[in-house]
């Protein structure tokens, strides 16, 4: 196989393990097939912005030029920092986007990645957000009709547990066993009467298992800017990473608009 064009972040299918696809120019190819084979990434010198396609130096927040960055609905504070969307009032960069985005049924959840951790996601975003982290488990926490509010709910329960996932760890699969249910029901605590009624009872515990053949004993960043070329051995894919023989990992969504060339065989 030989694909060339702009990439962004590997597109996911729950199953067991989970299917990757690679959206690379007007391809998708599906990662899972090339495992335990040598594939070769060449960067071709060409980076472009996902939102107006100008031709850049550098990113912002994986695949803006600046002015986009700045200026798009896509990058707005609130994706970072939910609690701080403004769309309920009527305050958004693009308000049309906003209904279709943030003005919408909204999960916070639980997940354990690295670690428990707390997070917020649109309802059609649900497994792919927490493929996304790499998380091995996840559960519902709380639902609510718009961003905002989850934000809220999240802003609390941070105060309890993280928020964040240590990358490091969660590629190699080091987390420590814990019930997330029980968890689930020690946080319902943290809420204040206000958002009370936004907690979800539901327990259902969602399993996800990737697609490796080997585990990595540590870990070695490829960086594709300095390299322009990468060939190895294809071992298993976890959250936005390809995990390649040698302990080596790429990520994948770090490139998003990034020009390559990848071909196997």
């Amino acid at each position: 196989m030989k694909f060339q064009g702009q990439i962004s972040k590997m597109i996911t299918k729950l199953n067991n393990p989970i299917d990757y696809f690679l959206p690379i120019g007007q391809d998708k190819i599906k990662i899972n097939n090339y495992l335990g084979k040598k594939i070769k990434l060449k960067f071709n010198d060409e980076i472009r912005c996902i939102s107006c396609n100008s031709l850049i130096k550098k990113t912002y927040m994986q695949g803006y030029c600046y002015p986009c960055f700045i200026s798009s609905p896509r990058t707005e504070e609130c994706v970072f920092k939910p609690h701080l969307c403004q769309a309920h009032l009527g305050k958004a960069r693009d308000m049309s986007f906003a209904k279709d985005n943030c003005l919408v049924p909204t999960f916070v959840y639980l997940s354990l990645t690295s670690n428990l951790k707390v997070g917020v996601t649109r309802h059609n975003h649900i497994p792919s957000r927490w493929i996304d982290q790499g998380a091995h488990y996840a559960v519902k926490f709380a639902k609510t009709p718009n961003r905002y509010l989850a934000g809220l709910i999240e802003l609390e329960i941070s105060k309890q547990i993280s928020d964040r996932t240590q990358w490091r760890k969660m590629i190699l699969g080091d987390y420590e066993k814990i019930d997330l249910i029980s968890q689930k029901k020690s946080l319902k605590k943290s809420l204040p009467e206000n958002l009370m009624s936004y907690f979800l009872d539901d327990e259902q515990i969602i399993e996800l298992k990737y697609p490796q053949i080997k585990n990595l004993e540590k870990i070695k960043s490829f960086n594709i800017e300095k390299l322009k070329i990468i060939e190895n051995e294809l071992i298993g894919v976890k959250g936005q990473y390809l995990l390649f023989k040698e302990n080596y990992v790429l990520n994948i969504r770090k490139y998003t608009g990034y020009n390559f060339t990848i071909s196997s065989g």
